[in-house]
């Protein structure tokens, strides 16, 4: 059961995207391998069967162009999304298969690469074995077949071709993300170096100012031996400078609460030093390599959410696993560990840590919920109250750990 927490009493620009006519023109290249069943079922010997043809070739064209491009633009199907669109790929070689014969097994290739590109390793091995199979026997079962081995083994390079591109891809993204952090820590540790410059240098120099000021306004009252040193009109020099004290005490305060919020914590920070906390106590962890999808508003509140959570892991939940999950108006911190029976009592710091993340989130209209979670342990969420909060864990896969 998920718990909303109130206090008592009471989308920043995205990544620049990668080229998307590069990726349709890879796309295309593999769509080379459907130009021979193309010119077999536009020769069918019926004009039902060419329309069934054509369209299972332009079908197969079509679906696997969108899978190629969704893959390039990074852009990851679910399962069942993933499932659907494998069989309709099926549905498209079959209807080729009748016009064409033969011919139209090489859609199979398509298939096998398409498998490859989104199904775990152990999963894409399982259908392409079953795709390697159709290959080898139906050529030798149907009458008028002729084998032919060589598709197989194109098959298997496609996947194999396929497997290997979508790991480079993988690992092109993690190190882009990995210095878009980077580049957001180093603009952190500088906006915090020149803080400490300023509240040294410049708070030190406004101090000695004002100390001065006063100074000189008791001078200006009093002579020596306490006589009275004021004649006519010195009276405006001492409301002046006592004036002069009062701007330099509000200069100061106000330098002093812009170095504070200057040093306040980053969400690109956090999730850095979660990664090498959770990497210390040998705890696997799936975090998001970039923020950038964030909405800008809700960075500083996520950022206090994930240090928090993160000190309920390592302190309380004797976890083996988290997933931190982020969207433009979600953060979710969800952990294997003992779960809501000493998860949630640590969480809350003894009121105090809970609680100040509550009143935080409720500064930006944001909620703070915790519940049971999907791994088995506990959830940590913080979200905007109209959106859903994520239904299960990051899906099982490699996580930037």
């Amino acid at each position: 059961m998920t718990t909303q927490h109130e206090p008592s009493g009471g989308r920043a620009g995205n990544r620049a995207p990668r080229r998307a006519w590069l990726g349709a023109l890879l796309a295309a290249t593999w769509v080379v391998f459907l130009a021979v069943p193309l010119r077999e079922a536009a020769g069918a010997a019926t004009v039902p069967m060419r329309v069934l043809g054509v369209a299972g070739v332009v079908g197969l064209a079509a679906l696997f162009a969108r899978s190629f491009v969704r893959h390039w633009a990074e852009s990851t199907p679910t399962p069942r999304t993933a499932t659907l669109l494998v069989a309709a790929q099926l549905a498209c070689v079959a209807l080729t298969t009748l016009a064409a014969g033969q011919q139209g097994l090489a859609g199979l290739v398509l298939v096998t690469a398409t498998v490859m590109m989104f199904a775990s390793l152990r999963a894409g091995l399982a259908v392409v074995a079953v795709l390697v199979l159709a290959l080898l026997t139906l050529p030798r079962t149907v009458p008028g077949w002729q084998p032919e081995d060589g598709l197989v083994l194109t098959a298997l390079l496609a996947g194999v071709a396929m497997f290997a591109f979508r790991r480079a891809t993988e690992r092109n993204r993690r190190l882009h993300r990995a210095q878009e952090e980077i580049a957001a820590l180093a603009v952190a540790q500088e906006r915090d170096r020149i803080s400490r410059d300023m509240h040294d240098i410049l708070g030190h120099s406004l101090t000695v100012v004002s100390v001065k000021g006063e100074l000189a306004a008791r001078l200006l009252r009093s002579g020596p031996d306490g006589a009275p040193a004021l004649p006519p009109g010195v009276e405006r020099a001492e409301a002046e400078l006592t004036e002069i004290q009062a701007l330099v005490r509000s200069a100061l305060a106000d330098m002093r609460g812009m170095v504070a919020d200057e040093r306040q914590v980053t969400l690109a920070g956090e999730l850095a030093a979660a990664r090498s906390a959770f990497d210390a106590a040998g705890i696997t962890a799936d975090l998001p390599g970039a923020v950038d999808e964030v909405a800008e508003r809700y960075r500083d509140v996520f950022a206090w959410a994930l240090r928090e959570g993160t000190t309920n892991v390592l302190r309380h939940a004797a976890a083996r696993r988290v997933v931190v999950t982020l969207a433009p108006d979600v953060l979710a911190i969800d952990d294997d560990g003992r779960g809501l029976g000493g998860g949630e009592q640590a969480a809350s710091g003894g009121g105090n840590g809970l609680r100040g993340l509550t009143e935080r989130a409720r500064g930006v209209g944001l909620v703070v919920e915790t519940g049971p979670s999907p791994l088995g342990g506990m959830r940590l969420a913080v979200h905007a109250p109209d959106s859903a909060v994520l239904a299960s864990a990051a899906p099982e896969g490699e996580g930037s750990a």
